[in-house]
């Protein structure tokens, strides 16, 4: 409906720009806002505020020209004046409850891309496999997945693309010590952290050690067979360590994702012969680098963007620059998405600009960082156990559903085990995950057990809940949401405020594909979760006076049911019929 306004507006400048009214040359920002009170229209723009000083007018006798300018629209009931100069836009209800009507004939609910299908690689999870998957690593594993769920939805060609690190110096410790034990050392891979705790516990205290381990790293990196065995048995085991979190987290990445370090490799020499070719490299103290007049230091300095070392080694940001070639002249990528803390912000914009400069990608294709903030614990710093060390993710996993199945089996004992272990599940790993997607990407957030397995707010066992309570309705009738007929028709004010809340799904769902932020489609179900209870509340539904009235709000039920059980999906939550 925004859109549609916005196209209304242009057509009314535009009339008034041949009549002489508006200057021309004019190309504002046509901005339109849901309205807070509904009693003063659905949706208000500024736009004869932001052009009356041009025109020469006062915002309201402009406010009146527009209006006047503006076509007809069989989706508009009328538009009023508000306060300095405000148009307020009131919907037609009987237009309203057309498009919904047809959204519950469509499997994909109206929704459709406003503009061009691209192919979108995505960038996500991104471990190292050094280690196992810690609480650093949950943020870019499911913001990514969520972000890619919905360009998907949207009509979207995704690649997925998980950039592990399993490359690099560590590889000659952990490869030293499954090659001194290798019967111990298999039993201890079960156990990653262990297995790199002794690692480099033994590269600490033995000369001899460390230096088999410098070694071992200097006939990886040239190929040995034998090495490389031990290097590709390992990567196998960390692999499933991963994988494992994936099922758990319900995250649509698998084998065929994983794109790592290691595949660059034998591109990297290539990357930096290019940029000497293209005249971008200057040595500095023996290292090869790119320095770039846009980035300085505090003294006013260039910074570099360093791609070999003074001894010939390699450097994330060579790794990456092979990447990104990759992403746009191999997978032809029409957008690159890198869901990477915001942290390293600053090492992409450099990155994206050498890759520019070197022509490493297509001239239209977009390079965005999708940065982060970090998950911290109560004290407000980084995540840590009591001892001070890392958080698995899947311990973090574990007790989340442990303590969701003593939450559940508290509210219902009289369910049966194996259903309170599958709500348990659905319900701890939801709220750990929604905790995080309902901040926006940027913010720090604290970790808060509590606060997240809690019914009430913006929580995900308040909107499995929700969803719940549309499903017990046609649990009461005998029928699946697809199996209501009649005619849709919006009469009471709080059907009305639903109705508006469903058909802005498109539009909440083009803004995260855009901007990268699942926070507005966790906003957008928490709000209609809310009109829904109102409704609910206030418009009895299989008590309704009249055969057509109950159908009516049948239907409008059924699309709310819908809409959060597809929202959440496309958040990577699952739905439960009942809790």
């Amino acid at each position: 409906m925004k859109d549609t306004i916005r196209q209304l507006i242009q057509q009314a400048l535009t009339r008034l720009t041949d009549d002489g009214v508006l200057p021309a040359g004019l190309t504002p920002a046509i901005q339109v806002e849901n309205s807070k009170d509904k009693s003063h229209g659905d949706f208000a723009s500024n736009i004869a505020m932001m052009l009356a000083k041009p025109a020469g007018l006062k915002p309201r006798e402009l406010a009146e020209k527009l209006i006047a300018a503006l076509p007809p629209s069989a989706s508009i009931s009328k538009v009023e004046i508000a306060g300095p100069g405000f148009l307020n836009f009131f919907q037609n209800s009987d237009a309203l409850a057309q498009r919904l009507q047809r959204a519950l004939a469509d499997e994909r609910l109206g929704v459709r891309k406003h503009g061009d299908l691209q192919r979108v690689v995505v960038d996500l999870s991104s471990p190292n496999l050094a280690k196992e998957m810690h609480v650093g690593h949950l943020r870019s594993t499911i913001i990514g997945d969520a972000v890619a769920r919905v360009l998907e939805f949207l009509g979207d060609t995704v690649i997925r693309q998980n950039h592990v690190g399993d490359w690099g110096t560590q590889f000659g410790m952990l490869l030293a010590h499954l090659e001194e034990n290798p019967a111990s050392a298999e039993s201890e891979l079960a156990d990653l952290e262990q297995f790199y705790r002794a690692a480099k516990k033994r590269f600490d205290d033995s000369e001899a050690f460390a230096d088999r381990a410098r070694e071992l790293v200097v006939k990886l990196q040239a190929g040995d067979a034998e090495c490389l065995r031990l290097w590709q048995r390992f990567n196998e085991v960390s692999l499933s360590h991963c994988q494992e979190v994936y099922e758990r987290l319900g995250v649509r990445l698998s084998a065929d994702d994983i794109r790592g370090e290691s595949a660059y490799n034998d591109e990297l020499p290539g990357v930096v012969q290019a940029l000497r070719d293209k005249g971008l490299l200057t040595e500095s103290d023996g290292a090869q680098c790119v320095f770039l007049d846009e980035f300085k230091n505090a003294e006013g300095n260039p910074l570099p963007v360093i791609v070999q070392k003074a001894g010939g080694g390699y450097l994330y940001a060579t790794t990456d620059l092979a990447a990104m070639r990759y992403r746009s002249k191999v997978l032809e990528a029409d957008r690159v998405l890198y869901f990477v803390d915001q942290r390293q912000a600053l090492h992409f914009q450099m990155a994206f600009a050498v890759a520019r400069r070197a022509g490493f990608v297509h001239e239209g294709t977009d390079l965005e960082h999708m940065g982060f903030g970090t998950m911290n614990g109560a004290d407000g710093r980084p995540f840590k156990t009591r001892d001070g060390g890392t958080v698995k993710l899947i311990d973090l996993l574990d007790e989340a559903e442990q303590r969701a199945y003593a939450l559940v089996k508290g509210k219902n004992p009289e369910l049966p085990e194996d259903e309170l272990r599958s709500i348990a599940r659905a319900v701890g790993i939801g709220a750990v995950k929604y905790a995080d997607l309902s901040k926006h990407r940027t913010s720090d957030y604290s970790f808060n057990f509590e606060l997240m397995l809690s019914f009430e707010g913006n929580t995900a066992p308040y909107l499995l809940y929700a969803y719940t309570r549309v499903a017990s309705v046609f649990r009461k009738l005998g029928k699946g949401f697809a199996e209501i007929d009649g005619n849709l028709a919006l009469e009471a004010e709080q059907e009305q405020a639903l109705a508006a809340r469903l058909a802005q799904f498109g539009e909440v769902l083009g803004n995260v594909a855009e901007k990268g932020l699942p926070h507005l489609l966790c906003a957008y179900l928490y709000d209609l979760a809310g009109l829904f209870s109102s409704f609910y509340e206030n418009c009895p539904i299989l008590a309704a006076d009249t055969p057509a009235r109950q159908q009516s709000r049948l239907l409008l039920a059924a699309l709310t049911g819908r809409t959060l059980r597809q929202g959440l999906e496309l958040l990577g939550l699952e739905t439960l019929e009942r809790m």
